[in-house]
């Protein structure tokens, strides 16, 4: 079986851009390739900086056959039509045609077709063309003078080359031929821009990738990925250090270089001052270079690694001196950052009314730079006012909040006016990143208790089904005014999640409020702050994931969750206490015992039959009728009880002494008696036993 190697060679291709576009490059061709008629055994993709590589192994040589009947018109029909049919058939005459008799509709033509398959080449070559004009960049753009012209080639960086060979194992590979705006395929590559710019004339994947690896290119990403991770960490280990590792600046500076050479460089221990973060980020962002520290320590140490696509004659030093200059200019701009942070601004005279405002202190930095904020009235949404309001809704809701989380009230409110204020600091204006992290810092620099300036670092938490939560009450309290004052505002504003879209983030709001709840185990009630029923239909919607994510059933879920319910505490305590009442014999005694009951009863009010709004002790003539009301008086009040004091465990039990007087019931009773009033009467025993059940759970919704 023949295999196919395509590369599409260009100027650098931005990193975070490179993996999609393998994985698209493959996508296309191989699904072109399918609905073209051509199977393979399997499909590889690469990518490097300058090329984005496809290997297909086991490819078809060509098409199959395809047979098709064409139906034409009955043998009696006008001569036109039967012209007409052969034209479309591709018949020279009605003798190639066959007759086929229906017994209603008499005898008709019908033309059995074949369609000969096509050599993949051939296939190929039609296909690659569009694919290339066509492939989704994020962004591309046009190069060279021929590129002015309409419906002209647009690539992401300008396109150099093009490899397109095939052929099986045994035989000579071709090249399959095929051209885009001047570009021809070939069997030529080319390797490292400066180690190795000679031409390479390629066959199949095994010696392109191995004459790549001699012309120091590396083509495996995950393989470049490994040498530097390897690379990095020996040489950090070699020094003594250990790497900071960054999966995510791993990935970037993969995509970065071809021939990864990776070395250390250092700077002036006196910037040690500055907080890691802002080391570890500037660093990061501006040489794309990783951190290190003493093994175990909290702070970095002055060393830093890079990585270099140049396997240098001195070893690297003047790479490592270059960076270590930019490393060094760019540290020294953090340096004066964060000791601007801490001076006094100067305009503060202009700022007192904001002070009075929110209660600041001018001769504190932080404090004054959320005066700055609010004075500034820098705008939070066009629809929701400033910051400065923001923050005041924030506050009265963070008040209201503090009473049911237990926090101290006074603290909550200093965390929450000092809460956004790192967003004027300049800091947080070069990294954004950083804020809440640098509010912190600059909280404990000027003295706030230690448990305001970890809410404010906090209070942007959780950010994700995997963030940590907030440390303590005060934290939890700002989080949850924060979130909710974001979800209400955007509800209010009809900015709602619309499919996959979700500009503000409003689902990941949502489940931070729902896991500071129900982690934290606090109690309330969400109408009291989301007014609108659609949001707390959101949150329901969140809830589910969230209980689902966690193993529970969503038949159980829902079960428990009605509309109104706005206590999502509760209800994952409901769903937590069915989940382990349900599969145990007294689960099965209680939802087979109820569910007959509730489906007759549910049947005949769809009929329209007369219930009775309470069952009347003077109508019981059974005794089966008489015990299982007796039953379910008192298996009410236990489970009422149970449930006042939050124990569903105990009132599911106490509704499970049903089953054996309900399947007496059953066995004894006729339920639609002839006597409408006795009949009208049964049904209110049966609703009773449904209003008794639904203080735990609606069991009709129970599939086991």
């Amino acid at each position: 079986m023949p295999d196919l190697l395509l590369e599409l060679r260009s100027e650098e291709i931005p990193a975070r851009m490179q993996r999609k576009a393998a994985g698209d490059l493959k996508k296309l061709v191989t699904d072109a390739l399918v609905e073209a008629g051509l199977t393979y055994e399997g499909a590889r993709e690469y990518w490097t900086p300058r090329r984005l590589t496809l290997d297909i192994r086991g490819l078809n040589a060509r098409s199959s056959d395809v047979r098709e009947d064409i139906k034409g018109p009955a043998t009696s029909a006008p001569e036109q039509a039967i012209q007409g049919f052969l034209r479309k058939a591709g018949l020279a005459s009605v003798a190639e045609a066959h007759v086929h008799s229906d017994p209603k509709k008499g005898d008709f033509y019908v033309a059995h077709t074949v369609k000969p398959g096509r050599p993949a080449d051939e296939i190929i070559a039609d296909v690659m063309p569009g694919i290339i004009r066509n492939f989704p960049w994020p962004k591309s753009m046009r190069s060279g003078a021929a590129s002015a012209r309409p419906g002209a080639l647009r690539w992401v960086r300008p396109l150099q080359s093009i490899v397109c060979t095939f052929g099986s194992e045994t035989e000579e590979t071709r090249v399959v031929p095929f051209e885009v705006d001047g570009l021809v395929a070939g069997n030529v590559t080319y390797g490292h821009r400066f180690h190795a710019p000679e031409a390479i004339t390629v066959r199949r994947f095994e010696d392109y990738s191995a004459n790549l690896e001699k012309a120091k290119v590396v083509l495996d990403a995950e393989r470049r990925k490994q040498i530097i991770a390897t690379d990095a960490n020996n040489i950090a280990f070699a020094n003594g250090l250990e790497l900071v590792e960054d999966e995510g600046l791993l990935e970037e500076v993969s995509g970065l270089v071809e021939w990864p050479q990776v070395l250390m460089g250092t700077f002036e221990e006196e910037f040690l001052a500055i907080p890691s973060e802002i080391i570890r980020l500037t660093i990061k962002t501006n040489q794309k270079c990783f951190v290190t520290r003493k093994p175990g320590a909290d702070t970095l140490s002055n060393h830093f690694i890079l990585v270099s696509n140049i396997e240098a004659k001195d070893g690297g030093k003047e790479i490592v001196h270059g960076n270590g200059k930019v490393v060094r200019a760019r540290l020294s701009d953090a340096k004066h950052f964060w000791q601007r942070d801490q001076r006094d601004l100067p305009d503060l005279d202009t700022l007192k009314a904001s002070a009075e405002k929110f209660g600041l202190d001018l001769a504190k930095p932080l404090d004054q730079r959320m005066a700055k904020l609010d004075a500034l009235n820098v705008t939070f949404h066009a629809k929701l006012g400033t910051q400065g309001a923001r923050v005041e809704r924030i506050r009265k809701l963070a008040a209201e909040l503090a009473k049911v989380t237990g926090a101290d009230a006074a603290l909550v409110d200093r965390a929450v006016v000092l809460a956004k204020a790192d967003l004027r600091t300049e800091a947080v204006g070069e990294f954004p990143e950083l804020q809440g992290i640098m509010g912190r810092k600059y909280a404990v620099l000027q003295g706030e208790d230690a448990a305001v300036a970890e809410a404010i670092e906090d209070h942007w938490k959780p950010n994700g089904p995997s963030d940590r939560l907030p440390g303590d009450k005060i934290g939890v309290t700002v989080a949850l005014a924060d979130k909710l004052d974001t979800l209400t505002g955007f509800w209010a504003i009809d900015e709602k999640p619309t499919g996959s879209k979700d500009p503000y983030a409003l689902r990941r709001a949502a489940l931070g409020v729902i896991r500071m709840l129900l982690e934290k185990n606090i109690r309330l009630p969400l109408a009291s702050v989301a007014k609108d029923a659609d949001l707390i239909a959101f949150f329901h919607d969140r809830l589910k994931v969230y209980l689902r994510d966690l193993g529970a059933r969503h038949d159980l879920i829902d079960a428990v969750l009605t509309p109104e319910a706005d206590d999502l505490l509760m209800v994952a305590r409901r769903v937590e206490a069915l989940t382990a009442f349900i599969t145990s014999e007294d689960g099965q005694n209680l939802l087979a015992g109820t569910k007959r009951a509730t489906q007759l009863l549910a049947a005949e009010e769809k009929k329209g039959t007369v219930v009775e709004g309470a069952v009347s002790a003077d109508l019981l003539k059974l005794d089966a009728e008489k015990a299982l009301y007796a039953a379910v008086e008192t298996a009410s009040k236990e489970a009422a009880a149970a449930v006042a004091r939050e124990d569903f465990r105990s009132a599911m039990e106490a509704l499970s002494a049903l089953r054996a007087p309900v399947d007496q019931f059953f066995t004894d009773v006729l339920v639609n008696d002839d006597d409408p009033a006795i009949r009208a009467n049964r049904l209110a025993l049966l609703a009773a036993i449904r209003a008794a059940t639904g203080t735990v759970a609606d069991f009709s919704k129970i599939t086991g």
